[in-house]
């Protein structure tokens, strides 16, 4: 089995989110089971040089963009066995950050030619091109309009993994023909609600559609979760399913993970993790008393649910919880929350950024982390969380409902609400400290958290036999 996997990040090269982490850990996991997997990225300007160092330049070429071909640079690189193939554009990708441009389209259309081009320059057939994200969705769109004739890629499937519905690639019909270069005879497979839709034209054209959680696989065929793609998603249902992401166990690993300030395991948890609630409180300036820590580390923005915290976010420090936050992202909750830390001294701990190491004392150092997203594919940060001893407070939906069930019943791993409500949320941490408490009834809680394994090997087992269904297809 050959497979190239197509993303727009990986750990430890780039990575800004989820995406990233699947991307560094995933191949990975499949090339323990004996999977021939390489994996395809842009080479972005941000590569730190000690990754920059290793490239090995292999050749380059030149890819259609529209009417115009532009450079593209093939660089080499093998980590854990793995092979990543980096390409590279200055124009495209030297830049500070990986999105966010006004020309993301122009830029992902090129990146996603520029893949099926690479092939005809390295010595590597694969059986399945496996995209990932809008960002990559134009490769089985290309695939299927211009490559499929040639011998090369007449055996090639496809599968297109959806990590986050929001973002779709939209722009408007005006870049079909000049910059995507699709023509008007063949729009209709991108052309969605009257715009160029990336997303849209990889299930159209894509041989298996999969999402991060099996809720989410079914959740998005909602309007309430789909961002408009419901309906069109609906009759393509028969190609979509949900495989749970797993994480990197040896990279999130409490037993010796650098970043935090004692090391601990599931077999001696009040060796370490006191030490580290201890050292949290000091990063965050809170002050130190018998009060648990309330986390929460994330993107600052509606829809991970920062509405419901700063509702109740005075209500909670006032029941005596202590809050800590580490994200980034929409100005008003960015203002108000730095505000309530200001206010509320030595109980409420603000930081603003995407701070990886920092994250790490907040998973070993905090009591709870909250989690009350509006939705979430599949969430990751929860899996963490319990490889820490750290018990998450999740709200029902995508992967969060797959991972986390209640500890109500003293089985569960966590602590659950269902509506997006801020009072139903403030509830389900009040019973965390009450739970919390209860010395042996929280040790045995903490427990059972770190015995969860979401390890990568029974999803990448699962991807292994979606990727034999696949090749097996016709």
């Amino acid at each position: 089995m050959k497979v190239l996997y197509a993303a727009s990040e990986a750990y430890p090269f780039f990575t800004s989110g989820g995406l990233g982490d699947v991307a560094g850990s995933l191949p990975i996991a499949l090339k323990k089971r004996k999977v021939d997997i390489r994996v395809v990225l842009p080479l972005y300007g941000d590569m730190a040089p000690e990754w920059r160092r290793k490239l090995k330049y292999v050749t380059n070429f030149t890819v259609p963009v529209g009417w115009r071909n532009q450079y593209c640079g093939l660089f080499e690189l093998t980590k854990n066995g793995v092979v990543y193939y980096f390409l590279d554009n200055e124009y495209y990708f030297k830049r500070r950050g990986l999105y966010g441009f006004y020309d993301d389209g122009e830029r992902f259309a090129f990146y996603s030619r520029a893949i099926l081009e690479a092939l005809f320059h390295i010595d590597f057939s694969p059986d399945i091109l496996h995209c990932n994200d809008w960002e990559t969705a134009l490769v089985p769109v290309y695939l299927n309009l211009y490559y499929r004739h040639l011998e090369k890629y007449s055996g090639i499937k496809t599968v297109f993994t959806i990590h986050n519905i929001q973002y779709q690639g939209k722009y408007g019909l005006e870049l079909l023909e000049e910059t995507i270069g699709i023509g008007r005879k063949d729009a209709h497979i991108v052309e969605f609600d009257r715009d160029v839709n990336f997303m849209k034209g990889a299930v159209e054209t894509a041989d298996k559609v999969t999402t991060v959680s099996p809720t989410y696989a079914k959740e998005i065929l909602d309007p309430w979760f789909s961002h408009g793609l419901d309906s069109f998603l609906r009759k393509k249902e028969y190609k979509l399913s949900g495989i749970l992401n797993g994480i990197d166990i040896d990279v999130y690993n409490p037993e010796k993970d650098p970043n935090i300030a004692k090391n601990y395991s599931k077999e001696d948890v009040e060796a370490g993790k006191p030490l580290c609630k201890a050292d949290l409180r000091k990063e965050f300036h809170l002050a130190e008393t018998s009060a648990p820590i309330l986390g929460m580390v994330s993107r600052m923005v509606n829809h991970k649910g920062f509405d419901l915290v700063r509702h109740v976010a005075d209500n909670l420090v006032s029941e005596g919880l202590q809050l800590v936050i580490l994200g980034s992202g929409e100005v008003e909750y960015e203002a108000f929350f730095q505000e309530l830390a200001a206010k509320r001294a030595g109980e409420v701990g603000v930081r603003i950024g995407f701070i990886p190491e920092l994250a790490r004392k907040v998973y070993a150092g905090a009591d709870m982390l909250l989690m009350p997203s509006k939705a979430e594919p599949c969430g990751l940060a929860q899996m963490v969380a319990l490889r820490y001893g750290t018990v998450p407070i999740v709200r029902l939906t995508g992967g969060l409902r797959d991972t986390i069930s209640d500890a109500g019943d003293g089985k569960g791993n966590g602590f659950t609400f269902a509506s997006y409500n801020a009072y139903d949320m403030q509830n389900a941490c009040l019973r965390a400290k009450e739970s919390y408490e209860r010395p042996e009834e929280w040790k045995g809680l903490i427990e059972r958290d770190m015995r969860c394994d979401f390890s990568w090997g029974a999803s990448a087992r699962q991807y292994l036999e979606m990727y034999k269904e696949v090749v097996a297809l016709w």
